[in-house]
């Protein structure tokens, strides 16, 4: 007899997903961080907790996507969507998890008025970059610029 997987459910973001946020962060990049993810999911759930998600497979959190809704910023007066933070935990990978917090937050942003979606990737981060290029996005007219200071 087949087994059945578990299903993958999205749902918003609440406090209670800080400690599985911060333990799907230390596998993905090996640094231990409860106060950066406390602060960083509080700013969220703030600024507005439908427009951030997390995955659960089988009752447990194994994957987030953060963003909010912005306009007026960087010379861009249209309201877009912006996807800020993203993680699927490493052994739940495979299962479809990246693509439907994506499509839950795409259609949550166009529901809520934005026309496009946004984000920023470090050029050495290769799997997220073919991630989001799976899902749709491609080169903007903005473009990142830095200044080393000290």
């Amino acid at each position: 007899m087949p087994v059945e997987a578990p299903e993958i459910t999205v749902r918003p973001l609440s406090d209670v997903d800080i400690d599985a946020i911060t333990r799907i962060d230390e596998k993905l990049t090996g640094r231990y961080r409860p106060d950066f993810w406390e602060e960083r999911v509080a700013y969220y759930i703030r600024r507005d907790p439908e427009s951030s998600r997390v995955a659960e497979l089988g009752g447990e959190v194994v994957g987030f996507m953060l963003g909010d809704m912005r306009g007026g910023e960087f010379g861009l007066e249209e309201t877009s969507g912006w996807i800020e933070r993203f993680g699927v935990d490493p052994a739940a990978r495979g299962k479809g998890i990246g693509r439907k917090l994506f499509a839950a937050l795409s259609e949550y942003f166009k529901a809520s008025g934005a026309h496009t979606l946004r984000t920023f990737v470090d050029t050495g981060q290769t799997e997220t970059a073919t991630f989001l290029k799976a899902v749709g996005f491609g080169p903007s007219a903005l473009t990142a610029l830095e200044q080393k200071l000290g």
